[in-house]
């Protein structure tokens, strides 16, 4: 079975966490490498989640850490959704392997350069690695198969301002300049990610039911999410963002409308 070519750049906590989990069990992909950005968490916290995600998943995925804030602002982080963890304050044990040698933004541009046109890219949080590694080496819109984005609010109100989606906020310079690179990309916005995307009190019981390892860390680490998600937004059950963008970039198939922007 010829296997599928990921990277993932993520700014890992809970909801993505969950999508990592995803990639990683997926038949036919192969994660070469994850790429921690700032957004949710600081990158050492996001690095942790990453890194203790990939070993509960009995992988050795390198991760790298990447850009410590925005381009030209100040960095924000969601504590408040996530928990002082990112993880739903579970209080998981570090992770027995340390980060991967090198910086994130060298690495998309080494891995995506010595393989042009066979790697997907997947983005989980702002797009500042992936702007400054479009700086360094334009050619990287080339080189990426294709790149699945979540972020955007372009049909709907956003999760932080009117305007704005999370991801796209934190970065708005890195975004602009992503989205003008060429590269071939799909945006998952947050329209997509709620409603009938949430996941119901009984579907996370149902998935807590398979007693699994994995199954109650999908679930437990997103606690926080959920209590936040319900007293601030006032929506039922479990946004997953990140899990519906992964589940795009696995199963291309579940996406049953697209328009363009």
């Amino acid at each position: 079975m010829t296997r599928r070519r990921f990277i993932i750049d993520t700014d890992t906590a809970s909801d993505d966490a969950v999508a990592i989990l995803m990639a990683l069990q997926w038949p036919d992909v192969e994660v070469e490498a994850i790429t921690v950005v700032f957004g949710n968490m600081p990158v050492a916290q996001g690095s942790l989640n990453a890194r203790y995600t990939v070993e509960l998943c009995q992988k050795t995925t390198p991760v790298y850490e990447g850009a410590l804030r925005p381009l030209l602002r100040e960095p924000h982080y969601a504590y408040f959704f996530h928990g002082p963890d990112g993880m739903g304050d579970m209080r998981y044990p570090d992770p027995q392997r340390p980060p991967a040698p090198g910086h994130a933004v060298s690495e998309l541009i080494r891995r995506f350069g010595e393989a042009p046109g066979e790697i997907t890219l997947v983005t989980l949080g702002p797009l500042t690695n992936i702007a400054l590694a479009l700086n360094l080496e334009p050619r990287l819109a080339e080189w990426v198969k294709a790149c699945y984005v979540m972020g955007g609010a372009a049909c709907t109100v956003g999760n932080i301002t009117p305007a704005a989606e999370y991801n796209i906020w934190c970065d708005p310079e890195a975004a602009q300049i992503v989205f003008q690179s060429g590269m071939k990309i799909l945006m998952v916005g947050w329209e997509l990610c709620r409603g009938e995307a949430n996941l119901s009190d009984a579907e996370m019981e149902l998935v807590y039911s398979f007693g699994t390892e994995r199954a109650k860390f999908a679930i437990d680490c997103n606690k926080h999410a959920i209590d936040t998600n319900r007293k601030w937004l006032g929506d039922p059950g479990l946004p997953l963002p990140d899990p519906v963008t992964m589940a795009i970039a696995l199963d291309p198939a579940v996406c049953t409308r697209r328009s363009r922007h």
